[in-house]
């Protein structure tokens, strides 16, 4: 049989108090107490937000959760929606005499701050075409935006964006 035992600590029933205040002074005082007795906890958390995806599904792609874009020698405004933006591609981009640059920034209406960037070096007599891959997540508040740019058509970003959650952190299912 299960025992019961109270615990009366005014500093513990201060933080129950403040973090459940539907909890504060009910009962005859004794509002904590421990038990000998096992009670499973079964953790809706995933239901109770809406989804019942595995974490690693809920990131998939489909035909309509994607938004693909394709920016060259020029500047993008990828996204400009609020919540947690993935986004993926490719760069591609030559090595010819002259120095080539792509970057994604994060802007607040006013300014941009740089948060991947690329170079090519010039200089070089071979022209060597390359690729590289880029994988991120993004935060977007209101007034935030995502944009992409580069200032070569010998350079391109080449990719998509998903809404991975809200701004509120719900997850968005694909």
């Amino acid at each position: 049989m299960a025992q019961e035992y109270f615990i009366n600590s005014q500093e513990l029933q201060s933080k129950i108090d403040s973090l459940l205040p539907s909890q504060g002074g009910a009962g005859a005082g004794f509002d904590l107490s421990a038990s000998t007795q096992i009670i499973p906890i079964v953790d809706l958390t995933e239901s109770a937000q809406g989804s019942n995806l595995r974490q690693d599904l809920q990131r998939s792609l489909s035909h309509d959760s994607i938004t693909p874009f394709n920016v060259v020698n020029t500047t993008t405004t990828i996204v400009n929606n609020t919540g947690y933006f993935r986004v993926f591609g490719t760069l591609s981009a030559n090595t010819p005499a002259a120095s080539k640059e792509a970057y994604f920034a994060l802007n607040d209406g006013t300014t941009d701050k740089k948060i991947i960037e690329f170079n090519t070096f010039g200089g070089v007599t071979n022209e060597q075409i390359f690729y590289e891959t880029f994988d991120f997540t993004v935060f977007l508040e209101a007034g935030d935006s995502l944009i992409a740019s580069n200032n070569s058509a010998g350079i391109g970003l080449v990719g998509s964006t998903r809404q991975i959650a809200t701004i509120a952190g719900e997850l968005v299912n694909p």
